[in-house]
């Protein structure tokens, strides 16, 4: 099974937001990833734009030719962004306002009921919902019952291990992942995913579905380039 890429473009807008103006262009960004190869584009737009903007949301949507993947917490302003952009994919994190990155993934004790609605909405909308989980068997049950498509397994803790030993770092999202998959959901992986530990987490979960990788791709094209690394980290997914 061929993974899919996703890039994640909110550092390409964080470095343009650190000067003002328009450099880098962000939609020349997001074009040239299509045409270099990746299939899908990501964006989390937090409520205080440092990064993502509103109107880069709506900017992309007019010219995004794959996979559209919005993320982001779901309060009334992200409903609505979803509402009328209709992505191919809404991601459900549970970021408090005030954290820098995504850092875990909904637990137990997040409100359940909040997620059945808001999933259910979206499901009107025609939209892919995914739900950005720890690799836990509660969260997928948790997951399934919520009517999810897709749950993306959050990868910090797979990244972090990953040099001390690489084995029993995957091992609990191999787990995870064929648990999902008996239940009927599709797989997805993000967070510190780069060229060093992505081969391995791609060979360990025959069946995933799509990565975001975001931070360390566009870090390793200051070096190598755009072009080039998206053709590395595809090269890796095969």
């Amino acid at each position: 099974m061929m993974t899919r890429l996703s890039v994640n473009v909110n550092k390409v807008a964080s470095l343009r937001n650190a000067r003002g103006g328009n450099n880098p262009n962000l939609i020349q960004v997001v074009k040239d990833c299509e045409s270099y190869g990746a299939e899908g584009i990501t964006v989390h737009p937090r409520s205080d734009e440092r990064h993502i903007t509103l109107n880069d949301v709506y900017d992309i949507s007019k010219i995004v030719k794959t996979n559209y993947n919005i993320e982001g917490y779901p309060d009334n302003r992200f409903l609505k962004i979803i509402k009328d952009i209709k992505p191919e994919q809404a991601t459900l994190v549970p970021d408090a306002p005030d954290v820098v990155t995504s850092n875990r993934g909904w637990k137990s004790f997040d409100d359940n009921a909040l997620l059945r609605n808001v999933i259910s909405t979206i499901h009107k909308y025609g939209v892919k919902v995914s739900l950005f989980i720890d690799p836990d068997f509660k969260m997928i049950e948790c997951a399934r019952d919520c009517g999810v498509d897709r749950v993306e397994l959050y990868t910090g803790k797979y990244a972090k291990n990953y040099l001390d030993n690489k084995e029993t770092s995957v091992f609990e999202y191999i787990k995870a992942s064929e648990y999902a998959i008996s239940k009927g959901l599709q797989v997805n992986a993000g967070h510190d995913l780069d060229l060093n530990n992505l081969k391995f987490l791609k060979n360990s979960l025959s069946n995933l579905f799509e990565v975001s990788i975001g931070h360390a791709l566009i870090s390793d094209a200051l070096y190598y380039g755009l072009e080039k690394t998206i053709k590395m980290y595809l090269n890796e997914l095969k």
